[in-house]
Parts: C-alpha cells; sequence; structure tokens
C-alpha cells in the first residue's frame, strides 16, 4: 500500500513539472526563436507646448507595437478570419492575460495625462497594440543658433526587463509609413517636420543592453519675434558709442564738443545695454548658458561702448596722440576710427548673424 502511495505521488510530481515546463501565455514567445523583434512605430498626433527653457514639452502619440506570438494563432488555421479587436478596458484586461513587451518612455516627464489601449490579434497570431499617451517629455534643447535653431523632440522607447539577447525593437518599412506628424499638429512658434526612428540599445546592468528606439521630430524656430525683440534692439544700441565719436569734429587739432557730454551718451549707452540684458535673459534664461548669436552681440555691446569711452578719454580728454605726435597724427587717427570702427562692427555683427543662420 505504502509503495502505490509513493508511485502515485511521484506521478504527481512528474504531472506537474511537465505543466510548469510548458509556455504560457504570459511568459515570452520562444517558439520563433529569440529574439523576438517588435516592430515599432511612433505617430505623433498633437505638441501641445514646447517650454524651451524647461527643456520639457507636453505631446499626444500613437505607438504602435507589432509582433508574433504562435500561441494565440486560431487552432482552426483559418487565416481568412477577421482580426479579434478590443479597445480600452477590453483591450488592457486581454493583455494582462497574454505576453505583451514592458514598454517604458525613457524621457518621459511625471505620469501620462492619457492612456487609450487598442488591440488586433489576427488569424495567424500577430499581435498589434496601439497606445495613444499624452505626457510631458524631457528634451536636450541647443541654443548654438538661436533665433535660427532647429531642435530635436524626442521619445525614447525602452524595452525595461529584457535585453537585447530576448527582445528587440525594429522598424520596417511600414514603421516608418506610419511614423508621422499628423497635418493638424501646430506648436506656436515652431515649424514641426518629419519623425526620424534610430535604433540605441540603452546600456543596462551586467554588460547587458536594452532594445531602445528613438523617435525625434524635428521643429524649426520661427525667427521673426526675436529678431524683432532682440536682433533689431542689439543691433541699434551698437549705434551709441559710434554717435558719440560722429558728434565730436576736429578744427585746428581741437575737438569742437565737451568729452563729458560725449561720456554721458556712452554711460548712458551702457545702462540700456544692461536693461537689454535683462530683458534677454528674463524671457530666455537658457540663453546665458551657451555660446549663441544673443550672448555674442551683447559683448560686442559692451566692448564698443568700452571703445568709445576709451577713444573720447584718449583722444578729447588727455590728447594723448596730440602730444605725442602732434595734431596732425591725432586728426587723421580719429578720422580713421570714425570709419573703421563702424565698418569692423558691421562686418562682425554679418559674421554673427551669418553663423547663426547657417
Amino acid at each position: 500500500m505504502r509503495l502505490r502511495h509513493f508511485f502515485a505521488a511521484l506521478c504527481l510530481t512528474v504531472g506537474a513539472s511537465a505543466v510548469l515546463a510548458q509556455d504560457l501565455p504570459q511568459d515570452l514567445p520562444r517558439g520563433a526563436g529569440l529574439p523576438l523583434a517588435v516592430q515599432t512605430g511612433v505617430a505623433v498626433a498633437e505638441l501641445h507646448g514646447f517650454d524651451e527653457n524647461e527643456g520639457t514639452f507636453e505631446a499626444t502619440i500613437d505607438l504602435r507595437l507589432r509582433w508574433r506570438d504562435a500561441r494565440l494563432a486560431r487552432a482552426d488555421g483559418n487565416l481568412a478570419a477577421p482580426p479579434l479587436t478590443l479597445r480600452d478596458e477590453a483591450a488592457m484586461q486581454q493583455l494582462a492575460k497574454m505576453w505583451s513587451p514592458n514598454i517604458v518612455l525613457a524621457n518621459q516627464v511625471g505620469e501620462v495625462l492619457q492612456n487609450m489601449q487598442g488591440l488586433q490579434i489576427f488569424p495567424d497570431g500577430t499581435v498589434e497594440n496601439l497606445r495613444r499617451l499624452r505626457a510631458v517629455f524631457k528634451a536636450d534643447v541647443n541654443f548654438d543658433k538661436f533665433p535660427f535653431d532647429r531642435q530635436k523632440l524626442t521619445f525614447e522607447i525602452v524595452v525595461s526587463d529584457r535585453s537585447v539577447n530576448e527582445v528587440i525593437l525594429r522598424t520596417l518599412q511600414a514603421d516608418i509609413d506610419f511614423s508621422k506628424v499628423t497635418n493638424s499638429v501646430q506648436l506656436a512658434g515652431w515649424n514641426a517636420g518629419l519623425v526620424d526612428l534610430s535604433s540605441v540599445p540603452l546600456a543596462g546592468w551586467y554588460s547587458s543592453s536594452n532594445a531602445r528606439v528613438i523617435a525625434s521630430v524635428d521643429v524649426t524656430r520661427q525667427p521673426g519675434l526675436a529678431v524683432a525683440s532682440i536682433y533689431i534692439p542689439l543691433i541699434a544700441s551698437l549705434l551709441i558709442p559710434l554717435l558719440a565719436l560722429w558728434f565730436n569734429r576736429m578744427e585746428e587739432g581741437v575737438f569742437q564738443v565737451e568729452t563729458f557730454e560725449l561720456v554721458n551718451i556712452i554711460i548712458g549707452g551702457f545702462f540700456a545695454v544692461i536693461a537689454l540684458n535683462f530683458t534677454v535673459l528674463s524671457s530666455y534664461p537658457a540663453l546665458a548658458d551657451g555660446n549663441n548669436s544673443v550672448m555674442q552681440l551683447l559683448a560686442l555691446n559692451y566692448c564698443t561702448l568700452a571703445m568709445g569711452l576709451l577713444i573720447s578719454i584718449v583722444f578729447g580728454r588727455f590728447n594723448v596722440l596730440s602730444n605725442l605726435f602732434g595734431v596732425m597724427v591725432q586728426e587723421q587717427a580719429y578720422t580713421l576710427l570714425m570709419w573703421a570702427l563702424p565698418l569692423g562692427l558691421a562686418a562682425t555683427v554679418a559674421a554673427i548673424i551669418g553663423a547663426a543662420y547657417v
């Protein structure tokens, strides 16, 4: 009797082990070998806002994932049958019963603001999971070309729980065709371009990597507002020290305008540029952290004002060249500066703006 009980218990143990050894629907499908390829596409439905100073933007995207799980194929082999189509709650319940890639958006900030699910299971076991997500995302903003800059708004799609040895993300032509910016997308102050998909594995633990696809949208700034509110005042302020030079004149080696009057103009220019500097950086504080045309023009303004102040003191107040080399030398040197300085400034401004535009 004891021997019979022993064999019965042994058979139950072997049977349970066999059941556990089978692939469950929630397990990674291994029938076609590993790694399992998951096709990935991203369409941008809306761009709600772009805070370039904070380096964040809000968007609604359609994330499409496609893979094949032979365990979900129809038992009768009827491939002409329509796919099982589920939405929202029904789709999420079905996804909880089967395996699906654990996808995270690595550059997402905060919680998802909207999450809608769609699911289709085709007769051959192909699964298509379509998710509409609205969230805030982190963006790397580069102001070097401001205000003619182009930024990339990216969505980093990562398989969080499987290495590239088990699951990879792949983009085929159908995914590229799906990945686009809809015609209704509008982003104030920017023009949206195309969606680019690139596969860049993410380094993981223990020398492994996780599959990652980076979908990026090129947005180009509309420079009109920045040019009118920043460039024009900055260029106009360069005229202040030049006016201080042009207002004065020499007759028989003697300046006709008192030096302190010209110095007052230049000092007023310093305060005007300081106020402009404060205004610009209040609107675009991130500009202060980079080497861009706005900061270069501000620096040029300060240097030009300092040069105008130095010229007024050296020539008008102390007559340095006249005392050292004579009246004629000072007069010719002053005339040269009156024309060389504005020409040099014009060339420098053109070079700064040209470097930002190209």
